[in-house]
């Protein structure tokens, strides 16, 4: 097992030095904060890592979640670790002091679940706790806000989104699920929803699903959709808890996450499931986007916290692995045998890896603070913050888990054999991140979303801001001769995004939306190297910064001038990869709409 699974130094960095995490306390709402709760929050989230999460990752991974009699059961230390998050105030950090919450930033918040995912993603459950509750504090009423919360946000109850039906899948405009109403202002429920995480197990009292059904009568498509809360158990009314017939028809056996339930669920077997409205009668879409965006940069976080986890794996490993000899001393054979690290391909892969999980963890934490200023200021500054973050939420939601993916390939590969055996941790990583690139919208939906509606939404305003702050970095890397280079490529690769929209968007304006939208995926790919290549400058300005006015030595001399070098290597070896994808998107030949018999053929 290694020992070191994520670096509190780089995290710290980024909050501190390069996003000034602490620049949000001019805002009232986070006004209580200053540095030093912010990084006892950190603290706080390390130990619970340290001591209740990482020790037990392939225990958990070995042992999953069973369905028995009705009953789902999951490792014992899930429920210690629920009820440690919930006694640290971690579960409702973003929430007003209203409802028992922190006003922490969602920067803290994610980073949070940053440290925690890179412990040990087998224990996924607190995020959905988080948004579902959040869910009820914007929409729902007070009694129910009054009723829930408290609960949820201690981690004695269990939140989740049930959204997905065998027959739906991402098409939620096909939700079936049927919400009737009653005399007294509750709702029969009658339906199934399948892949529902942690959607029933025996380390909380109650599991509270915000539930996405259509009230008969309903209009067609997402717009007849409304949202419910729909707990396993319901109060009777006279302060005793009966069972809500949701039914646990039954638990997916996953390729990795092990450690969180997948279910299906059957609502109304014995016509006695009771659902509450949240909000107003067919909003349920628009609501629950607000728990899906938030899920998405959870989900990012996930992906960097796992890719973060086999990297700091692998780097261990090549540190200790005595392998051959260096390659201009291979007529040396009486010396002895070097660490693997030595060997140009290892470092190779090793910067790979940590270039793309310092550079996506950059980016999301960049979400993180648009979110937080879209959450809290006013007029224009806010108006800006939701473009920029919505323009790059599918960015920040697939680049993790996409290269993450890649990043934990390039883990088992530096282990060589070892890495496909169980004996490390790696193997486990691999199988669990596979996940992401398909969680909360797979990337294919995410392309469409980008290039479909953001780059395009109020006349490219989006874009428009984004690239205008892109270019705010490039003018102050400029003034460095070091970055200036790189900054001038970044110039550049502003302008090919540039052309490829150009080609594209006739084929929009003349209504012809596949053609449109067919490569979406090579340009979410191109736009998301963009966008990381941005995040490395950042980094690199502020590092080139600290070494000429801090004058640091030793290792921190050594952090700063490894940012750098790790910028260069991401310029010289990631980003000329846009060259062909733009080659591709440009392309007047269409390759991918062909016919069903040409594939199977």
């Amino acid at each position: 097992m290694a020992t070191t699974y994520f670096s509190k130094r780089n995290l710290q960095f980024l909050l501190h030095d390069v996003f000034k995490a602490e620049e949000l306390n001019k805002y009232e709402y986070f006004s209580a904060h200053d540095r030093e709760t912010f990084n006892l929050v950190l603290d706080s989230a390390t130990y619970i890592a340290d001591t209740l999460m990482h020790p037990y990752l392939k225990e958990v991974d070995k042992n999953q979640p069973e369905l028995k009699n009705g009953q789902v059961t999951v490792h014992p230390k899930v429920k210690e670790f629920m009820k440690a998050m919930g006694d640290a105030g971690l579960i409702g950090a973003g929430f007003s002091f209203e409802h028992g919450g922190q006003q922490l930033p969602e920067m803290l918040s994610a980073s949070v679940g940053f440290i925690l995912m890179a412990a040990n993603n087998g224990m996924m459950y607190t995020g959905l706790s988080s948004g579902s509750a959040h869910l009820i504090t914007s929409f729902g009423s007070p009694e129910l806000t009054e009723f829930y919360v408290p609960n949820m946000l201690s981690g004695q109850w269990q939140g989740t989104m049930a959204l997905t039906e065998p027959q739906a899948g991402s098409s939620l405009s096909d939700v079936m699920t049927s919400a009737t109403p009653q005399a007294d202002g509750s709702y029969k429920i009658k339906g199934q929803k399948v892949f529902i995480s942690a959607g029933d197990h025996d380390a909380v009292d109650n599991i509270v699903h915000l539930m996405l059904a259509r009230i008969d009568g309903a209009p067609k498509g997402t717009k007849g959709i409304s949202l419910f809360i729909v707990p396993k158990y319901r109060p009777d009314g006279n302060g005793q808890f009966v069972d809500n017939d949701v039914t646990s028809t039954g638990v997916y056996h996953k390729m990795g996450q092990k450690g969180v339930p997948a279910m299906h669920l059957t609502m109304g077997s014995n016509d006695n499931t009771v659902g509450y409205l949240v909000g107003q009668p067919h909003q349920g879409l628009p609501y629950m986007f607000q728990m899906m965006n938030e899920a998405r940069i959870g989900v990012g976080m996930t992906a960097a916290g796992i890719a973060t986890a086999a990297y700091y794996a692998a780097l261990q490993y090549a540190r200790e692995r005595p392998q051959s000899r260096r390659l201009n001393e291979k007529n040396m054979l009486d010396a002895p045998q070097t660490t693997i690290i030595n060997h140009p391909d290892v470092r190779r892969m090793l910067l790979f890896q940590k270039a793309v999980t310092e550079g996506s963890l950059s980016l999301l934490i960049e979400a993180a603070r648009l979110y937080d200023i879209s959450s809290v200021a006013e007029g224009e500054e806010k108006e800006n913050a939701f473009l920029m973050l919505d323009l790059l939420m599918p960015v920040a939601k697939s680049y993790p888990s996409e290269m993450g993916v890649q990043s934990v390939s390039q883990s088992v590969q530096t282990f060589g054999g070892y890495g496909f055996t169980e004996d490390f941790p790696v193997e486990q990583l691999y199988r669990d991140i596979r996940i992401t690139p398909i969680y909360e919208g797979t990337t294919g939906i995410q392309a469409q979303d980008l290039l479909g509606r953001k780059m395009t939404m109020k006349g490219g305003k989006a874009p428009q801001l984004l690239f205008a702050e892109i270019s705010r970095t490039i003018a102050e890397a400029s003034t460095f001769d070091e970055l200036k280079p790189y900054a001038d490529q970044l110039t550049d690769e502003l302008k090919r995004v540039q052309e490829v929209m150009a080609s594209l968007l006739p084929h929009a304006m003349k209504g012809d939306t596949e053609r449109y939208l067919s490569d979406a995926t090579l340009f979410l790919e191109l736009f998301g190297i963009v966008v990381v290549a941005w995040q490395w400058l950042k980094q690199s300005v502020v590092a080139k910064q600290i070494i000429l006015t801090q004058n640091p030595q030793g290792d921190d001399l050594t952090f700063y001038e490894g940012k750098i070098h790790t910028m260069k290597f991401f310029f010289h070896y990631e980003v000329p990869k846009t060259l062909g994808l733009a080659v591709r998107l440009k392309d007047t030949e269409v390759l991918t709409i062909v016919s069903e018999k040409e594939l199977a053929l």
